[in-house]
């Protein structure tokens, strides 16, 4: 059994931190004050080919495999979770496309993104389904070859910024069995009916662009259809055994970054003419947060490969995905505790980090639909 890294994924690990430090550090309070995306920051990742990172090279990307995008996820979280999410869902919906899309789709959704020239998004949630993706009720019907969409859709990433999205809808109402008649589609968002709002004032991730979708009879054609119409649920079930390991990588992101500020500052700080660093309470914070931060980074790691390798991860990746955020939160929480007052204003970015964090226990599936999941797996029970 090998823990190490190869040589090529340490040097991409050192690269992504290093933009991270030189391009996004620098800027990361300004965006997250103002809710403003980074269009200038994604136009250098772009330049670096960061956009196109899970793409398949054939297709303009660098066709990096799960471990290697929790890498470069981890990196960014750890300088700024809201540029970082911006950078890392510019192709947010392309496994999609990547697993069940024709070669034309591929070709015109993929290649853009990967070049830097598109975003992309996913559209599930809607206002009355959250977590209960099986209850979406956008609906998708065909008018000759086009289909005719019509419906909300909710807490989109890139919901105003995006190129086209991936949309979750109900093609067969009448289907036989709960989880039967939803498909995907792509939708771009110049049609004719296709309306974005904005989503400000939220708690944390304030750079990465958030809204809801309007769908008023909006029409694409038939070839939009990803994959075999009133399969959409079961492969978006598979799409999230992915992206709740790249949550995962989000949460030790997160607490690493939280570790290593803690770690900086109190070695800084003094109080009582010595470092707040040599008083053991604080000593204790220390040592049990960059061991949750460790072992939360082997469980991420673990699932990201076992992705990789073909297997069944939908246990692993909700096991990582809910022990990972709720380390983010708790070491995020110890790093302000450590800051004492400092760390309630954002002259620090644990301050920031306390915000960010918060979110990895929420989309993707909460903290309570990843213990359902894990429980039923262990009991063999069906959806």
């Amino acid at each position: 059994m090998d823990f190490g890294l190869s040589d090529e994924q340490k040097q991409i690990r050192e690269e992504v931190r290093r933009f991270a430090e030189n391009e996004i550090e620098p800027v990361a309070q300004e965006y997250d004050v103002e809710e403003k995306y980074p269009h200038e920051v994604m136009d250098k990742a772009a330049e670096m080919g960061m956009l196109g990172s899970i793409i398949p090279m054939e297709y303009g990307g660098a066709g990096y495999n799960n471990l290697e995008s929790a890498i470069i996820t981890e990196e960014l979280f750890a300088v700024d979770p809201g540029i970082g999410l911006c950078v890392t869902s510019a192709s947010f919906g392309a496994h999609a496309i990547m697993e069940f899309g024709t070669d034309d789709q591929k070709e015109r959704f993929l290649s853009p993104v990967a070049a830097g020239d598109a975003i992309m998004g996913a559209a599930i949630s809607e206002p009355d389904t959250g977590s209960d993706v099986s209850s979406v009720s956008t609906s998708a019907e065909k008018d000759g070859d086009e289909w005719v969409i019509n419906g909300n859709k909710m807490w989109i990433t890139n919901g105003s910024v995006g190129d086209y999205y991936v949309v979750l809808c109900q093609t067969d109402p009448d289907a036989d069995g709960r989880y039967n008649g939803f498909s995907q589609i792509v939708v771009e968002s110049d049609r004719d009916g296709f309306e974005a709002e904005k989503i400000t004032g939220k708690l944390g991730i304030r750079a990465s662009d958030t809204a809801e979708l309007i769908l008023d009879d909006v029409r694409v054609p038939e070839e939009n259809l990803v994959g075999t119409r009133g399969m959409g649920f079961l492969q978006q079930m598979q799409f999230f055994d992915e992206t709740r390991t790249a949550v995962a990588a989000q949460g030790v992101g997160i607490a690493k970054g939280a570790c290593e500020a803690a770690l900086d500052y109190a070695q800084e700080r003094e109080q009582f003419d010595r470092p707040i660093s040599e008083f053991q309470a604080i000593q204790h914070k220390l040592s049990e947060m960059h061991t949750q931060t460790e072992a939360a980074r082997n469980l991420t790691y673990k699932a990201a490969w076992n992705v990789d390798q073909g297997e069944d991860v939908t246990k692993l990746a909700s096991m990582a995905k809910e022990f990972a955020s709720s380390v983010a939160v708790d070491v995020a929480d110890e790093a302000v505790q450590i800051h004492g007052g400092a760390g309630y204003v954002n002259d620090f970015p644990v301050e920031r980090f306390y915000r960010d964090a918060k979110i990895t226990q929420i989309y993707e599936g909460t903290t309570e639909i990843q213990k359902n999941i894990i429980a039923r797996e262990l009991l063999g029970k069906g959806f």
